[in-house]
């Protein structure tokens, strides 16, 4: 991506992440119940022209914001053809504020590139792969619908390290239909023991959802699923050998090298602003949540007049949302920043459900010096956080916080 496409000279910062959905694979897995499907190279190429359409039609509503992450995902954004990629690349180059070190996501899949796209990529920008893994064991991969192998995965893997590619993540999951908790440890090792090893890692059990094939079986009583003891083994081995291998768990599935964290998945967690284009794609921003409708003979015909569930949050889903989100993240919420924000106490509004929470082990309340702005003075803090504990039973601690 040219240099000059990358603007920063602006008095007022208004961030905004942007997100395209590139909803086509080339077969769908047997878990994934996603807005994604098969699709020929016509299909594909039309949907790509009306993605460029929406994103250059839409700039000049954002044009007051930079842009400090981009995110490419689907589906599997590498089935398009590289030179569409490009073109989209460069669009949001031209027609947005780029930050100058801006982080660019894309999803790819082994089996879908090769060494030249891979390289491509890395000229066009990209700047971060994110490469679904999910198993390095070729049985488990195709019992879930995989299309690839462990040694295409590692093919993939040593190109991308080839084209220049510094920060990459892989996707693994567990308790996978008939997985052992060697078998898991086994992926985990593997992973670990790649040459250099990745500087992010995304750790999901797999969740079988309503409508899916692997639901279908399991209803059956045809799938051999990890009973709950089993998935909570992995899940500790998870937290444990990442840690022990210098991953820093900064969110309930998500594992870094210092300096690595997703930032763009980290923008979603803190609530800043985002655009989505593409077939199905969600936005918020400045507290105005909407989304693209999921026709995509219509996206195709009108990709700029799809917008539909336009909802102006109140303050009371504003504060919600600050904290269900705020506390995937280990870190957790700034009670200051609520404070900030809501010209109100996070104890005013959910002080009885704070409490509870801490007493029952699940929340811990830290103190912290935040920095001041200019001359203002630096100020004590405190940062509420899910424990160890409350990690494990999020969800329950979390929906305690909807008003």
């Amino acid at each position: 991506m040219p240099k000059q496409y990358s603007d920063n000279n602006c008095t007022e910062k208004k961030e905004l992440e942007l997100y395209f959905h590139i909803p086509f694979c080339i077969r769908k897995c047997l878990y994934c119940d996603f807005l994604s499907a098969p699709a020929d190279g016509e299909t594909i190429g039309r949907y790509m022209e009306a993605l460029l359409a929406e994103t250059v039609g839409s700039a000049l509503s954002y044009g007051e914001y930079t842009v400090p992450t981009v995110f490419l995902g689907g589906g599997t954004p590498s089935v398009a053809a590289v030179e569409d990629i490009e073109r989209l690349l460069w669009a949001v180059g031209k027609h947005y504020r780029l930050d100058a070190d801006v982080e660019i996501t894309m999803e790819i899949n082994p089996g879908t590139v090769c060494g030249e796209s891979v390289s491509r990529f890395r000229a066009a920008g990209i700047n971060r792969l994110s490469i679904g893994l999910q198993s390095a064991d070729d049985g488990e991969l195709a019992d879930i619908g995989r299309i690839h192998t462990w040694g295409q995965f590692l093919e993939t893997y040593r190109e991308a390290r080839k084209a220049g590619f510094e920060n990459i993540n892989v996707d693994i999951m567990s308790a996978l239909p008939g997985q052992t908790i060697a078998r898991y440890r086994r992926t985990l090792e593997r992973v670990l023991s790649l040459e250099p090893p990745p500087e992010h890692i995304s750790a999901y059990s797999l969740i079988l959802e309503e409508g899916t094939p692997l639901f279908a079986r399991y209803k059956k009583g045809e799938l051999d699923i990890p009973d709950e003891d089993t998935d909570r083994e992995m899940y500790q081995m998870t937290k444990e050998i990442l840690a022990e291998r210098g991953y820093r768990r900064y969110e309930i599935s998500n594992y870094a090298r210092k300096g690595y964290e997703c930032r763009h998945n980290c923008g979603y967690w803190r609530r800043r602003s985002y655009a989505g284009f593409g077939l199905g794609a969600a936005s918020l921003v400045d507290n105005v949540r909407f989304r693209n409708g999921s026709d995509l003979p219509a996206y195709l015909a009108d990709s700029l007049g799809c917008r539909e569930d336009v909802r102006h949050l109140s303050r009371g889903e504003q504060m919600e949302e600050f904290m269900f989100l705020g506390l995937r993240m280990t870190d957790g919420v700034d009670m200051w920043e609520f404070e900030r924000l809501f010209e109100c106490g996070m104890e005013e509004v959910y002080g009885d459900v704070i409490e509870k929470n801490i007493r029952d082990g699940l929340l811990k309340a830290d103190f912290y010096i935040a920095a001041g702005e200019d001359s203002e003075p630096a100020q004590a803090a405190r940062r509420l956080a899910l424990t160890e504990r409350g990690l494990d039973l999020s969800n329950y601690v979390m929906a305690q916080f909807l008003l």
